[in-house]
């Protein structure tokens, strides 16, 4: 994948969708499957998501500092406790969703799923306002978030998207569901990075360039930062049910194409 235009496109793409809850994971499979990318493709789609690691670190530098620095704080202690789901459900079934994320059978039914949940959780009646901040949170909001987070390792099912739900149906404000989300996907992030460290390194250099690998993960950082913006100062006061129309009608077009047309799948 040596292309360049893919290359900072495919940066767009992750920097936009992981942290709208539209599945960053279901578009990139979406993409490859359009462009009839090789396999290489998947060390640049993991370099990316460490691209979009700055863009978090960046905008929650504060809070991330406050974590090293107070490592049995609360709010730490409960990024912890919601990363552990993941990791034991993410190594167990490992290949699993390597198969699941190479094959994308089931990525029109995943996004209309997640529609449905983003549907359900945002009640636009609901006063936002009344719900719980980070620190009256419990551990039980974390373990239920991080079982949310699992689940949505399975592409075109939204990591964010699915925390923020979660968040919701546990009473949370959605501007610290949102934000829980967002610290959630540093461990999330950098778990896979290390562990697949030296094999998506050489691959990535090898195979994809330097030139096309830095522009776009200067690409997915700068689009990461300006959505996580976005969420933050915007859709922590308006509805999330936008993003369910999207994901509803870009699920049912794969349906479509899928059963009728097979243009794609």
């Amino acid at each position: 994948m040596t292309n360049i235009i893919h290359s900072i496109v495919l940066g767009i793409i992750q920097g936009l969708t992981e942290f709208l809850p539209i599945s960053s994971s279901g578009h990139l499979v979406l993409y490859q499957r359009i462009f009839g990318l090789s396999e290489e493709a998947l060390a640049f789609i993991i370099m990316m998501h460490v691209a979009t690691l700055v863009s978090v670190i960046a905008v929650f530098w504060k809070e991330i500092w406050y974590m090293i620095s107070h490592p049995f704080s609360k709010i730490t202690i409960l990024v912890i406790t919601a990363t552990i789901p993941v990791a034991i459900i993410g190594f167990i079934f490992r290949d699993f969703f390597e198969y699941i994320f190479s094959s994308g059978n089931y990525l029109g039914v995943a996004f209309i799923f997640t529609g449905i949940l983003l549907f359900v959780a945002d009640q636009p009646h609901k006063q936002t306002n009344y719900g719980k901040d980070l620190n009256s949170m419990s551990y039980a909001d974390a373990i239920l978030m991080g079982l949310a987070q699992s689940a949505a390792i399975i592409p075109a099912l939204s990591r964010s998207g699915f925390i923020i739900a979660t968040g919701l149906f546990r009473g949370l404000e959605k501007k610290a569901a949102i934000k829980f989300a967002f610290l959630m996907s540093i461990p999330a992030i950098i778990g896979p990075a290390i562990f697949d460290a030296h094999d998506l390194t050489f691959q990535a250099f090898q195979n994809i360039g330097v030139l096309s690998l830095a522009l776009g993960m200067t690409a997915a950082a700068i689009t990461g930062y300006i959505s996580i913006r976005f969420m933050l100062s915007f859709f922590s006061r308006a509805s999330l049910r936008v993003f369910s129309y999207y994901v509803f009608g870009l699920g049912s077009l794969i349906l479509v194409d899928q059963f009728l047309f097979k243009i794609v799948f």
